[in-house]
């Protein structure tokens, strides 16, 4: 994982540049149009460090294995989802390594709300339980 941080003079000049999205103290978010440009000229033959360089970024800042690592995953989302997947945010959003969401049918979604109403009032019988004996314990002393 990379351990650079951003300082906030490094933050503005970032943020100055009309391929970047936003910018963290840790992380730079491109915009997609800029995504497909280097993806492309990639695929073209130019090297990452090459397309970061010609668009204006300080490959001292960014760091020079971070525009390899970014065209790495861009390619890969290209060549999955094509321009539009790069166009979209698609973090956390990925069903590549996951299982694959269920669609719930209503009688499944009411068989699931069944078990929590049946557990949620097994517990509610336990805790009163609970409550009486505490109550007859003080009682007691």
């Amino acid at each position: 994982m990379n351990r650079r941080t951003f300082n906030p003079d490094q933050i503005r000049q970032l943020e100055a540049n009309l391929h970047v999205a936003s910018v963290s103290d840790r992380t730079i978010q491109y915009k997609g149009e800029f995504k497909i440009h280097a993806v492309r000229e990639n695929l073209a033959g130019k090297r990452p460090i090459q397309i970061f360089e010609e668009s204006g970024f300080d490959l001292d800042m960014i760091g020079k294995r971070t525009t390899n690592e970014a065209l790495k995953r861009w390619r890969k989302t290209y060549r999955i989802y094509g321009e539009e997947g790069l166009l979209n945010e698609r973090r956390g959003k990925s069903n590549l390594g996951g299982r694959p969401k269920k669609d719930d049918s209503v009688e499944r979604r009411l068989a699931k709300a069944e078990a929590r109403i049946k557990y949620l009032t097994a517990e509610n019988e336990l805790l009163k339980k609970l409550d009486a004996l505490e109550r007859e314990a003080k009682h007691r002393n």
